[in-house]
């Protein structure tokens, strides 16, 4: 077995990602997640960047990680200045990681172009950085940026920039695809050759500009890389980096010969997940692996195939990353995927109800809905179809008023009745939007009966056009997402023309969901 070093900079590159901004207490929590599951290294930033990144390494210092050795990134010295002398080294230095990453030029034409300086004075950066902060007594980790592109325009200069980082004392040379404009048979050559022109470790780090991030990392792993660095759900600039996430499964499961994470794959799911919520990102449901999709099966043939033997249509066991297989229900769908679905009910023996439930979700999909997100729904729609749902509160009314005055401040008011039990109620709220009022005044006359709905609040708000066609008359479709107080997450849906009235059925259908899961049904 070949161990494969993990190297995460979710928390430098990843940042660097269009929408991506951690706190300091975010990359905190990542940094210490990451940790616990054995990542080899953990790359918490530039400390010269800014004053978040420097506190970070000030505070990983006091509470040191456990496994994971901390990296501070870098660039080599500035051009005419001695290394104990460069602002970039002082940072590094003072950010008392064990470990320093150091970004240097491999590509000629950024040496005079984009650097300015002369091809031997890149040579003596590189050598001259790395070899004062080993003489200092840190590790040092060389990314030789624009690698494989300099490679190929001028192989020899780019060699001897990576002999120059072992002369300074580089313990491993890391392979950049800057550009991500490299293909996998290239990386694997050139991994090759690389491999021949130094005597140190190779580690390879890739961009996914051509989408081929995660293969380019697995081809430089097969020509000998023994570091794959890269992100948590590919995280990072433009189009981000290699999926540390999809690398580690395949290296794992899919690849023989190889150790990572000392096997604790099955942790993926929940890190990936993790790392979205602490970046207030939603998950990419057809994710490799560990995406909600992944192993998501909807056509009737395949769940009926899956339902006998799911390795029928799964390449793995979803449990063997932490994740879960579903099963969806649309028009496309079989009497299996509905059996599927209904059997925590234990309905599913039940051949009528089964081809009822079938009928009403072809007829109601035709009007406009979809229940791939809205499980709750078809929850409720076989508890109706089956003659066991019991609602939990009966509309007698409700009524939205939407004012705007002459300075265009906009107010909204919901009224609604119901009839909970024995008792009407009868509450008024205010709410930002329609939507929003009516979910206030419809808490507000239940919270007294079902104290547990101040748990509930809702995650995310869909609306989309169906038929487009009809114009302002178009029916649209509402898909609401909420979470109760312990994480659990379900969605629900609502149709009609009126936009109001969709959202009001989404929303009476989650909080009955509710209700039914509280109370055991």
């Amino acid at each position: 077995m070949r161990a494969i070093q993990i190297y995460d900079t979710t928390l430098r590159d990843g940042a660097q990602g269009e929408g991506v901004n951690f706190s300091l207490q975010d990359k905190l929590l990542i940094a210490r997640r990451l940790d616990d599951l054995g990542f080899d290294f953990v790359e918490g930033g530039y400390p010269l960047s800014n004053p978040k990144d420097a506190e970070f390494f000030q505070q990983i210092a006091a509470e040191p990680l456990k496994h994971s050795r901390v990296c501070a990134f870098g660039m080599t010295r500035r051009k005419g200045v001695h290394p104990a002398d460069d602002p970039g080294m002082k940072a590094l230095l003072e950010s008392q990681a064990p470990v320093i990453t150091i970004v240097g030029k491999t590509h000629d034409f950024h040496v005079t172009e984009v650097l300015r300086v002369s091809l031997e004075e890149n040579l003596a950066m590189i050598r001259e950085t790395i070899a004062y902060l080993r003489e200092v007594g840190r590790d040092v980790i060389y990314d030789a940026e624009h690698f494989f592109d300099g490679w190929k325009a001028n192989p020899n200069y780019a060699a001897k920039t990576i002999q120059a980082a072992v002369e300074g004392g580089a313990m491993i040379v890391v392979m950049c695809d800057t550009n991500g404009g490299s293909m996998p048979e290239e990386v694997a050559a050139i991994t090759k050759q690389a491999g021949s022109a130094v005597q140190v470790p190779l580690g390879i780090h890739t961009h996914n500009d051509c989408e081929l991030a995660v293969a380019n990392s697995l081809a430089a792993v097969a020509a000998g890389a023994v570091q794959v660095q890269g992100t948590i759900n590919g995280l990072g600039e433009r189009c981000g980096n290699a999926d540390l996430v999809s690398v580690i499964a395949n290296l794992a499961l899919k690849q023989q010969g190889y150790e990572v994470l000392g096997g604790r794959v099955e942790h993926l799911t929940e890190l990936s997940r993790y790392v979205y919520e602490i970046a207030n990102m939603h998950f990419r449901i057809n994710q490799p692996f560990v995406g909600p999709s992944a192993f998501a099966h909807k056509g009737g043939m395949h769940v009926h195939a899956v339902n006998r033997v799911a390795s029928s249509y799964e390449h793995i066991a979803p449990e063997r990353v932490g994740n879960t297989r579903r099963v969806l229900v649309s028009e496309l769908s079989g009497r299996s995927n509905i059996v599927a679905l209904t059997s925590k009910f234990n309905l599913q023996h039940d051949s009528a109800l089964m081809e009822r439930v079938l009928k009403q979700i072809v007829d109601l999909e035709n009007r406009g809905y979809q229940f791939e997100a809205a499980e709750a729904s078809f929850d409720l729609l076989v508890q109706r179809a089956a003659g066991t749902f019991r609602p939990h509160f009966e509309l007698l009314h409700y009524h939205v008023d939407v004012e705007t005055d002459g300075g265009g401040q906009t107010t909204t008011e919901a009224t609604v009745k119901l009839r909970v039990g024995d008792e009407v109620r009868h509450e008024v709220a205010e709410g930002d939007g329609p939507v929003n009022a009516l979910d206030a005044a419809l808490r507000k006359a239940l919270n007294g009966h079902y104290p547990s709905l101040r748990g509930l609040h809702l995650v995310d708000y869909k609306v989309r056009v169906i038929n487009s066609d009809a114009g302002t008359a178009a029916a649209v479709r509402v898909v609401i997402e909420s979470q109760d107080a312990d994480g659990t997450t379900w969605g629900t849906v609502g149709v009609n023309e009126n936009v109001i009235k969709a959202s009001w059925d989404a929303l009476v259908d989650s909080i009955e969901y509710k209700l039914a899961k509280d109370a055991g049904c």
